[in-house]
């Protein structure tokens, strides 16, 4: 499943990211295709909301030209399907700040795993040992650099507020990701 994942995604991006560049004239660059083989959105409209987190008080988006750090992609066929919204955002607060805060409101979506510099913290207090969907529980990845990552849900429905210092140690970046991908069951 997850080869036919990558194959459809490199044609869909193959085929929407010419098609995106070349409308320059529009701020709301999306593209949606519907068919009897399955539907395909792609755009720049990402945002908290779409995430299914409440945006951090004070921040704003991150802008590099037009938008081009919003993404919006979903894929659904029979066979399969695939939802990503990644928006990513500034702040005048330290990390610190925005990683309580969102540690608080990932909590809804089940355990909080804390990730940086390759060290696994669990901060929701939750023993999931029992869990029968172990080869689904998320990790922490191996990670070097100055992000730290609250990760909540499984591989297949996941919810990642990655957050770093700003330039210059002022203030804070950080990206809020939603992923959900499915087999031939289910919804996107």
């Amino acid at each position: 499943m997850h080869r036919h994942l990558a194959i459809s995604l490199a044609l869909a991006l193959g085929i929407a990211v010419p098609v995106l560049s070349q409308d320059s004239a529009s701020k709301d660059k999306s593209l949606d295709v519907r068919s009897s083989v399955g539907d395909l959105h792609v755009g720049k409209d990402a945002d908290a909301k779409k995430v299914g987190l409440p945006l951090y008080p004070g921040a704003r988006l991150k802008s590099s030209g037009e938008n081009q750090d919003q993404a919006n992609l979903s894929i659904a066929t029979e066979s399969f399907g695939m939802k990503l919204v990644v928006a990513n955002y500034l702040s005048d607060d330290a990390p610190g700040k925005l990683l309580d805060f969102y540690r608080d409101k990932l909590k809804k979506y089940g355990k909080v795993l804390e990730c940086r510099s390759a060290k696994l913290e669990d901060v929701s207090g939750h023993d999931d040992d029992k869990d029968s969907n172990k080869s689904k529980e998320l990790k922490c990845d191996e990670n070097s650099g100055p992000v730290t990552e609250l990760k909540v849900g499984t591989e297949d429905n996941q919810h990642i507020v990655a957050v770093e210092p700003g330039e210059g140690s002022k203030g804070s970046k950080f990206a809020l990701i939603y992923l959900h991908t499915r087999g031939q069951q289910g919804d996107i």
